[in-house]
């Protein structure tokens, strides 16, 4: 898989941790070095741990689906980008937790934001694509996104929240289209 492919996945898979720091910026809870950090490394962790687990599942049923693995891909990635802009558009918030940075709120949103990486994950297995590098990628992109927007959402609000998750969810339909028209092809 191409870096630039890696690299938009990556990009895609941070965008629901990039809406949610973006509005966890905006409380004064998140506000200094700690739960910054603490946030940032739960949620580059689990970006990194989900795709991995997705992967595992995805290479244990691969050669029995081998002849349609293409269709399975672009079926998740469409419904993982799908359900990105869906979200965006109607509203799901996440900025009504206490403090976003402690505790089981912290692993709960952890997870929250990275279930759409355990897809992705399924789809690299399903694909035979090896998951380690793109797992990594993933985690420190989202990582170091996360401190970026802690940082934005401190000094802008949360007005861009879901311009960004809805062009990341476009980037994972499209991603799963050249899947497909390549397999097709």
């Amino acid at each position: 898989m191409p870096f630039i492919e890696i690299l938009l996945i990556s990009l895609s898979m941070a965008m629901d941790a990039f809406a949610v720091c973006l509005a966890a910026g905006t409380l004064e809870k998140t506000h200094g070095p700690r739960p910054a950090f603490r946030l940032s490394f739960h949620f580059g962790l689990f970006q990194f741990i989900m795709p991995v687990a997705g992967w595992l599942v995805g290479t244990t049923i691969e050669p029995i689906i081998r002849n349609y693995d293409h269709w399975i891909a672009f079926g998740l990635l469409a419904f993982v980008g799908g359900r990105m802009v869906y979200s965006a558009l109607h509203g799901e918030d996440e900025k009504r937790v206490a403090d976003p940075s402690r505790g089981w709120t912290l692993v709960l949103l952890s997870i929250a934001v990275s279930v759409d990486a355990l897809a992705v994950g399924l789809s690299l297995g399903v694909l035979g694509t090896l998951v380690w590098y793109p797992a990594i990628i993933i985690g420190v992109v989202t990582s170091a996104l996360s401190l970026v927007d802690l940082r934005i959402g401190s000094n802008l609000g949360s007005g861009f929240g879901k311009p960004v998750e809805i062009i990341g969810g476009i980037v994972l339909i499209g991603i799963g289209l050249r899947i497909l028209i390549q397999h097709l092809t």
